[in-house]
């Protein structure tokens, strides 16, 4: 089944967007991310370049929601689930993209998704 399509795609590859987390007791973390590619029709590939108490908590806990829009308010709330990778595949694609040229690329997120709501 298809969850991600063509104006989906476009939207979650060309907007910034708000990670959510949750640790292991219950304590919500919110962080923007900008580094994401949709590498299948129900997952994407966001990069970790700066974050701790996000990676913490996709490791107690690997519930995620991701909310993101445009400049039209044109957007969808993403729920799913993650897994961290610090080496592999997902941990090279993301070392390979230009947008993160001269930056860390400390890991890979790769959110396998569950459900997207339209926000408008």
């Amino acid at each position: 089944m298809t969850i991600i399509d063509k104006n989906t795609k476009k939207l979650i590859e060309e907007n910034p967007m708000s990670l959510g987390t949750v640790n292991k007791d219950g304590t919500p973390n919110v962080i923007g991310v900008a580094f994401v590619k949709v590498i299948s029709d129900s997952q994407i590939v966001i990069t970790d370049n700066y974050m701790s108490q996000t990676k913490q908590n996709i490791h107690e806990n690997n519930n995620v929601c991701i909310a993101l829009w445009d400049k039209d308010w044109i957007g969808c709330k993403i729920i799913g689930t993650a897994e961290y990778f610090t080496e592999g595949k997902y941990k090279t694609l993301v070392e390979e993209l230009e947008e993160n040229k001269g930056l860390s690329a400390k890991g890979a997120i790769l959110v396998t998704i569950k459900k997207v709501i339209k926000l408008c």
